[in-house]
């Protein structure tokens, strides 16, 4: 009886210790590989940037013998367009591509900072999230219609093996996640403009991070649908 009683003693701590920490190890797992397949996160790089020349008193200071105004939504709009063409002209150049989105993201960087700049009116920047936003909602709704896969299974489907009724729901909240932030980008830039540059920054940032955990929760609970012993095989 002793023996028993030592063997229960020692094995079960271990049980649920090893349970919990494998549990810890999928949900970070996930959390990552979202994150990184959806490569949301560099948007923030030129943002970050943005935001920081953005909260600078407008001044002018002598940059190589030329007076250049520094500070405010004008300035602030030029670095983010050269910040966002020196991140992804960086990706470019190492990756030898750009995805899908990131072209996107570039050229509504430089659509919309141009016309803010040539005409003198940040109206034109405040629309650049709610559109961006939208076309990528646009995107994950077109691929329930288009196409063989979904955009969700085409971007994490060589990572994850799941059953087709999660991928759909996963698609599904992707478009819905794209058209609130896109919703909530427009509203408080039109409403709030005292705070519309703080929430474009880190309003959209909480909110993608708020987003990933859950997905990443979800889909912790559900990679126990599919066999991880069963090879994975391309559609």
């Amino acid at each position: 009886m002793a023996v028993q009683i030592n063997i229960h003693r020692t094995i079960k701590p271990q049980v649920s210790w090893r349970f919990r920490y494998q549990g810890c190890l999928l949900l970070c797992r996930d959390i990552l590989l979202l994150a990184a397949t959806v490569k949301q996160f560099i948007d923030f790089i030129p943002l970050f940037l943005f935001f920081i020349v953005y909260k600078i008193d407008p001044r002018v200071v002598d940059l190589a013998g030329h007076e250049v105004s520094v500070g405010g939504i004008y300035s602030a709009t030029a670095v983010l367009i050269i910040s966002s063409l020196v991140v992804y002209g960086a990706l470019f150049v190492s990756q030898r591509k750009l995805e899908k989105s990131q072209w996107l993201t570039l050229v509504a960087c430089l659509v919309f900072g141009s016309l803010t700049l040539a005409f003198h009116s940040e109206t034109f920047l405040k629309w650049k999230a709610p559109v961006v936003n939208w076309l990528f909602a646009l995107a994950f709704i077109g691929s329930h219609f288009i196409g063989d896969r979904l955009l969700i299974k085409r971007i994490m489907g060589h990572a994850l093996t799941l059953p087709e009724p999660v991928w759909t729901r996963l698609n599904i909240a992707w478009i819905a996640f794209f058209l609130f932030c896109g919703a909530a980008n427009l509203f408080v830039a039109f409403t709030f403009q005292s705070i519309w540059v703080d929430f474009k920054v880190f309003g959209s940032l909480g909110m993608t991070v708020l987003f990933l955990v859950g997905q990443g929760i979800y889909l912790s609970r559900h990679l126990h649908d599919a066999d991880p012993t069963t090879p994975k095989t391309e559609d």
